[in-house]
């Protein structure tokens, strides 16, 4: 991990079809990622009035946007085709900064929104719904 805060901007979305040949989502404005724990209560008599839970299902989901530039290598035209090919993407989640955090795995696209303002650059928006294991490794 960084030993200080570091820029937004080193923190980068990377996908592909394949895994190992992830590519940057190109012109990303933001990405972010949500990891969830269900807690399935498991309170009892025993408990002394006080609610109990135990770890069950992970879950996780990884939001983006961007500015859409069809001459990048992985861009919402790009991204279109993998949601409607229903075709199952790897990811890897960090930056490229030896000693900082990285989460990798598989998911689905399950939203992706191109919207065009009148005299404004053109966006795109989506979100990535994890399936399968979640890796957190550190970058060598």
């Amino acid at each position: 991990m960084a030993n200080t805060v570091f820029n937004g901007t080193d923190l980068l979305l990377k996908v592909s079809a394949t895994d190992g040949s992830e590519a940057n989502i190109g012109h990303t404005t933001s990405c972010t990622i949500s990891l969830s724990n269900d807690l399935p209560e498991a309170t009892t008599k025993d408990s002394g009035g006080f609610q109990e839970v135990i770890a069950g299902v992970i879950s996780g989901e990884i939001s983006f946007e961007g500015l859409v530039d069809y001459t990048d290598s992985q861009n919402a035209a790009e991204l279109g085709d993998f949601l409607i090919n229903r075709t199952k993407l790897f990811f890897e989640f960090g930056t490229s900064t030896s000693g900082d955090q990285l989460y990798s795995g598989a998911g689905f696209l399950n939203s992706l929104e191109v919207s065009a303002e009148m005299e404004s650059p053109v966006t795109y928006s989506g979100s990535i719904t994890i399936t399968g294991t979640i890796t957190p490794s550190t970058i060598a």
